[in-house]
C-alpha cells in the first residue's frame, strides 16, 4: 500500500494567516512548494524542516498535515506521522485518499486494527474506487484473512482488470481458497497482458493441486526459463522430485546450485534427488553443504540422517554436523537423537572408542525432551540389546511399539530379545507381526515420499521447523 498525494500543488496564499504583506504569504507558499519538491526527491528531513514552521501560520491546513504525516512516515517517525495524518483525516473526513494514507502508516507501524478501520471507511466513502477496494484486499491478505480479501480484490479486478498486482493477488486468493478454475482464469487473463515467470509458477501450483501434473511440470519449466530465480528453479526441480522423475530433478537442482550456491533449500533438493536415485555419497555432500549454510534448518538433518544411513563413508563430517546441531538446539529432541545415531553408526563403522554411555545419555535426553519420539526408544533399546541388557532393551522396544505399532524393525528386535530371554511364544507373535509388516514395504516408501512432499511445501513457504 502506497502513499498517494494530490497531483495539484495548492497555492497557500488563500489560507495562510499572517500579519505580514503579500510578499510574506508568497514566501510561505514558496516554502511549501520547496517542501513538496524535497519530499518528491526523497529529502524527507529537509521537507519536514520546511513544513514545521508553516504550521503556526496554517494550523488547519489539510495539505500541510497530510504531507508532514507522509514525510515523518518516510523518515521514519511513526508517532508524528500518525499524529499528522490523523489531523488530516479530521480536517477532511470525506477523503478516501487521506484515510488510505493514514491506514498505510498504521499498517507500517503495526497498528493493524486501526488500519483496517480506516480502509473500511475509505471503501464506504468510495465503493467503486479501485484503490480503496485493492487496499482493503491487500490489508486482508497481510492479516491472513484470505476469504475476506477475495471479494475486495475481485471488485478491484472488475474496475481495473489491467492492474497486474491486484490480479496476481486475486488469483492467489482463489488458489488458496481452492477455487482453482477461477484462479486459472485470472492467471490466463494476466498472461495475455504480461508473460512473467511468477504467473507460470502460480499456474504450475494450480495445475499441481488440480492433479494436472504434466501441465504443472510444463508451467514450472516455463517459469524457470523466463525467470531462472531460486523460487522458480526450486519449484521446477521439486515437481520432478515429487513425481519421482529423478534424473531431470538432479539436472535441474544441479543447475540451480550453480546459480544459487548459497541456497540451502536448493542443496537439500539436490541431496534428496541424489538420495532418491541411489547416489548416496553425492547426496551426503549436498546435504552437508546445506547444513553449513543454515545449521538450524531441521529439514536438512532429517534427510542427512537417511543419506548417511546408506553412505557411511563420510562419518566424521556427518557426525560433526549433527554435533553442531545438537549444541545449537539443546532443547530439540530430534537434534539429540540425530547426534546419538550418527555417533553410534560412526563407532560401529570405524570401530572407534566412543563411550557408549555418551550415546545412551543422548538417547535418554531425546526421550526426556519428547517422550513420543518412538525411534529414540527403538535405538535406545537396540543399544541395550547390543550390550545384552535385555531387561532394559525390551521395555524400550515395547514403549516404541505402543507409540507406533507399525515399526517393522522394532517388532523384529523385540522378538529377538524375547528369544534371548526364553520367551519364545511371545517372540513368535512378534515375528509374525514383523513378517506381515515386511510384506507391505510400500507404506514405508510412501512415508518417505510424504516427507519429501512436506519438505517441498515447507521450503516454498519458508518454514524451517521440524518436518
Amino acid at each position: 500500500m502506497k502513499f498517494r498525494r494530490s497531483l495539484l500543488i495548492p497555492v497557500l496564499t488563500a489560507w495562510i494567516c499572517c500579519a505580514g504583506q503579500d510578499t510574506q504569504k508568497q514566501k510561505l507558499d514558496q516554502q511549501y512548494q520547496s517542501a513538496v519538491a524535497d519530499y518528491d526527491a526523497g529529502r524527507y528531513a529537509q521537507a519536514a524542516a520546511r513544513l514545521e514552521p508553516l504550521l503556526p501560520f496554517a494550523p488547519n491546513s489539510f495539505e500541510i498535515h497530510e504531507l508532514l504525516g507522509m514525510t515523518y512516515a518516510s523518515l521514519p517517525n511513526g508517532d508524528k506521522a500518525i499524529e499528522h495524518l490523523n489531523l488530516a483525516v479530521h480536517l477532511k473526513p470525506d477523503s478516501p485518499e487521506a484515510r488510505n494514507n493514514l491506514a498505510a502508516t498504521l499498517l507500517r507501524f503495526g497498528k493493524l486494527d486501526a488500519a483496517g478501520e480506516q480502509l473500511r471507511k475509505a471503501v464506504a466513502l468510495e465503493p467503486n474506487s479501485y484503490n480503496a477496494n485493492h487496499n482493503l484486499g491487500e490489508y486482508f491478505i497481510q492479516t491472513g484473512k484470505v476469504a475476506d480479501a477475495q471479494p475486495r480484490l475481485e471488485k478491484a479486478w472488475q474496475i481495473n482488470p489491467a492492474a497486474y498486482d491486484n490480479g496476481y493477488d486475486l488469483a492467489m486468493s482463489h488458489f488458496l481458497l481452492g477455487n482453482l478454475a477461477a484462479a486459472r482464469t485470472v492467471v490466463n487473463a494476466l498472461l495475455q497482458q504480461k508473460n512473467t515467470g511468477e504467473l507460470h509458477n502460480l499456474l504450475g501450483q494450480i495445475d499441481e493441486k488440480d492433479g494436472q501434473f504434466v501441465a504443472a511440470a510444463n508451467d514450472f519449466e516455463a517459469a524457470a526459463h523466463l525467470e531462472p530465480s531460486d523460487d522458480n528453479l526450486f519449484a521446477w526441480g521439486s515437481e520432478m522430485l515429487l513425481h519421482r522423475t529423478y534424473e531431470p530433478a538432479i539436472a535441474i537442482f544441479q543447475k540451480a546450485a550453480e546459480l544459487y550456491p548459497k541456497s540451502p533449500r536448493i542443496l537439500i533438493g539436490l541431496g534428496l534427488a541424489l538420495y532418491s536415485r541411489g547416489i548416496y555419497d553425492k547426496a551426503v555432500n549436498a546435504l552437508i553443504q546445506a547444513a553449513d549454510l543454515n545449521p538450524q534448518d531441521a529439514r536438512c538433518y532429517l534427510f542427512l540422517s537417511k543419506a548417511y544411513n546408506s553412505s557411511p563413508l563420510q562419518a566424521d563430517e556427518v557426525v560433526e554436523r549433527f554435533r553442531r546441531y545438537a549444541e545449537l538446539e539443546p532443547k530439540n529432541a530430534l537434534a539429540q537423537y540425530y547426534y546419538a545415531v550418527s555417533l553410534w553408526k560412526g563407532k560401529r563403522i570405524q570401530n572407534s572408542s566412543i563411550d557408549p554411555h555418551i550415546i545412551e545419555a543422548l538417547f535418554q535426553k531425546a526421550i526426556a525432551l519428547d517422550g513420543s519420539l518412538a525411534d529414540a526408544h527403538v535405538q535406545l533399546g537396540t543399544l541395550y540389546a547390543d550390550q545384552h541388557q535385555y531387561d532394559k532393551s525390551i521395555p524400550e522396544l515395547q514403549r516404541a511399539l505402543e507409540l507406533n505399532p507399525n515399526l517393522t524393525d522394532a517388532h523384529y528386535r523385540l522378538a529377538t530379545d524375547l528369544v534371548h530371554t526364553g520367551r519364545k511364544d511371545t517372540a513368535q507373535k512378534e515375528f509374525a507381526i514383523y513378517q506381515k509388516l515386511r510384506a507391505d514395504q510400500l507404506a514405508e516408501v510412501q512415508k518417505e515420499h510424504d516427507q519429501v512432499r512436506q519438505f517441498v511445501i515447507s521450503a516454498q513457504s519458508g518454514n524451517t521447523e521440524r518436518p
